[in-house]
């Protein structure tokens, strides 16, 4: 293995700059204020979202809900098209910058819930039951809000046996789900039928108000009910797909018994359906997603003089299966261009086991790092919302150097290879990254739609 020289090494410093710099455009264009300005727009009292015109002044009260990473953004959105003189229920699980005039703040837990997280819950269902046919109701969904914003569910066991599932329960339910490896669908189909608040129960509680979700996704598009566990959608899964997704994962022998019981009882009632009557006057406009994102980074690479290839095929596999194809890719795609960026949107899996500090990004990242040692390219995956599993960072920057560099300040590859491996088994990539220099740090971006894996060859 050829030694990295001074010479390589600026080349690789170089590409990782421009890696950040096709993150950082990418987050900056696809922005909840360019989202906002796109499909929500006020004149005259008559507010327009997506293609549906509602008339303020012929509802007896507006009632606005926004929850999840982005509510903060989204809440001060709103107020910039329609101005002031709202009301409503802000949860987020970071403090504001500023408080919007007429709401109430919150802030849940991120990633398990909290009593803060409870509070958030039971102060919107009961501002939404107080809504009639002559109101509005404005949900502004997007992720993080399923543990933000939570409240276990009452089942029939559970008024039998006057026992309900407690907050340590609760939390503890949520790691097991985040630590089984399951796609965040399946997670949340099991996170709905635990909830008073997800898979459409937000939309029964204000039902028969007029409904209007506006959704920043970070979920895939073909399951935007998945966001934030579908508060205000129909839901469509069910309590058999619950029932599969335990199986599958081998949950139940790993959930707090009170949960346990639920599945090995059948005790678990069923969410809302598309025939529900919450679902009438309701309706769901999606303003950002992955792909926003996506198409964003795409101009940047085009810009930098990259060829552009996206591929989001292996949105939701193992991080290792996903390092593997998509390296592969490039190398395809490198055979007939000489600068070539491949894009991949979405997230991948990490079914994590005592794990360090860390999370799925620098995971994917760490598993690419040996793979390309010693070649012309370089790997940046991280997450829009500026988080990655339990570290600082939202994400990290491999390349053609890394295993050189990683080799305790040596350019000892072999001993570089060997860092890499001990922190891929212990789920414990960020302490890494940070002697590196190599983590992406944004902090909270008051956005989320999902993460960016951009791959250049050169």
């Amino acid at each position: 293995m050829p030694d990295l020289t001074p010479k390589r090494e600026s080349q690789f410093r170089h590409m990782r700059d421009v890696a950040r710099e096709i993150f950082t455009s990418a987050l900056k264009n696809a922005s909840i204020e360019s989202g906002f300005a796109r499909n929500v727009h006020c004149e005259r009292r008559v507010v327009r979202i997506g293609d549906d015109l509602h008339h303020l002044d012929s509802y007896q009260r507006v009632f606005v809900v926004s929850i999840g990473k982005a509510a903060h953004t989204m809440a001060a959105a709103l107020e910039a098209q329609l101005g002031s003189g709202l009301e409503g229920i802000v949860a987020s699980s970071v403090e504001p910058a500023s408080q919007v005039h007429g709401f109430r703040y919150f802030r849940g837990g991120h990633p398990t819930p909290t009593a803060e997280s409870i509070h958030a819950a039971d102060a919107i269902l009961k501002s939404l039951t107080s809504l009639d046919a002559a109101s509005l109701a404005v949900f502004m969904i997007s992720g993080g809000g399923s543990s933000i914003v939570e409240k276990p569910v009452v089942t029939k066991k559970d008024t039998l046996k006057n026992d309900e599932i407690s907050l340590p329960d609760l939390a503890a339910t949520y790691r097991t789900l985040v630590h089984s490896g399951a796609p965040i669908a399946e997670i949340n189909a099991i996170r709905k039928h635990l909830s008073s608040v997800k898979g459409g129960r937000l939309a029964q509680a204000a039902y028969p108000a007029q409904q209007v979700s506006i959704l920043v996704s970070d979920v895939p598009d073909d399951t935007p009910d998945a966001l934030a566990s579908g508060p205000t959608m129909p839901d469509s899964t069910s309590i058999h797909d619950c029932e599969l997704v335990a199986a599958k994962y081998n949950l139940i022998d790993q959930l707090p018994k009170s949960v346990a019981d639920l599945f090995r009882e059948h005790a678990l009632d069923e969410t809302p359906k598309s025939d529900d009557p919450a679902f009438i006057r309701a309706r769901w406009w999606t303003v950002l997603s992955n792909k926003v994102a996506i198409d964003e980074a795409a101009v940047a690479a085009t810009r930098a003089g990259f060829a552009v290839e996206v591929d989001n095929s292996c949105d939701d596999w193992p991080y290792d299966k996903a390092a593997a194809y998509l390296l592969n890719r490039l190398r395809e795609l490198r055979r007939t261009v000489s600068r070539v960026c491949l894009i991949s949107g979405g997230e991948v899996t990490v079914a994590v086991r005592n794990g360090g500090v860390g999370g799925r990004n620098q995971q994917f990242a760490l598993a690419c790092a040996e793979q390309i040692s010693g070649h012309d390219i370089t790997v940046l995956s991280a997450g829009t919302d500026g988080i990655d599993g339990n570290s600082p960072a939202a994400g990290a920057v491999v390349d053609g150097g890394t295993i050189f560099r990683a080799g305790s300040g040596r350019a000892d590859a072999r001993a570089g290879a060997e860092a890499v491996r001990h922190a891929l088994s212990g789920f414990n990539a960020y302490p890494l990254f940070d002697a590196l220099g190599d983590t992406v740090i944004t902090g909270p971006t008051g956005n989320n739609l999902r993460d960016l894996r951009i791959l250049l060859a050169y």
